[in-house]
């Protein structure tokens, strides 16, 4: 007998699907990675997220959560379902930290962000197309499989980021 349960990594990280159709493929590449962000952040205070990566550089891994949010509100409520909301937190990057925010607030805000992007998709076919809100490209169509690939690559390219920022707070690699 087979079992149905999504294999998982001994982290906690969904294994995306080997084999089969494309999009459950996507879909899981997506939360392979959303799941990478998070881990990145498990087990620290509010001080240890907000720690810069280096000189002169003031990137956090709050601030990655936090614009991680951002994206999923841009492309999933903004460009595929053309909805005029207005940015998560105070500024359109999410990268700027306010005092009064800890981790858990903007985790709960990303979490949030992501189920609605997830109602959002399932109304959609990978074909359909919404438009990007945003210079240099605004008004340029692009399709939901274009959106999943984009997310996956800009999720991939950040949690490197949190990769480095992650050792630099306590020494921890690997995820």
């Amino acid at each position: 007998m087979t079992d149905n349960t999504p294999p998982t990594l001994p982290d906690g990280r969904p294994v995306p699907v080997l084999t089969g159709p494309e999009r459950p493929m996507l879909e899981g590449w997506l939360d392979f990675h959303r799941a990478t962000l998070e881990l990145k952040c498990r087990g620290l205070d509010d001080g240890q997220v907000r720690l810069a990566s280096a000189e002169p550089s003031p990137l956090t891994l709050l601030g990655l959560v936090q614009h991680l949010a951002e994206v999923e509100r841009t492309w999933f409520q903004r460009v595929l379902a053309g909805l005029d909301v207005p940015p998560v937190f105070e500024e359109r990057t999410g990268y700027g930290l306010d005092p009064e925010r800890g981790l858990e607030e903007a985790l709960a805000v990303w979490r949030a962000e992501i189920t609605r992007g997830r109602e959002l998709l399932a109304e959609r076919d990978l074909e359909d197309t919404g438009r990007i809100t945003d210079a240099p490209m605004t008004g340029v169509e692009v399709s939901v499989r274009w959106v999943l690939i984009h997310l996956i690559e800009e999720y991939a390219r950040h949690n490197g980021h949190a990769d480095i920022l992650r050792e630099r707070i306590d020494g921890t690699t690997g995820v």
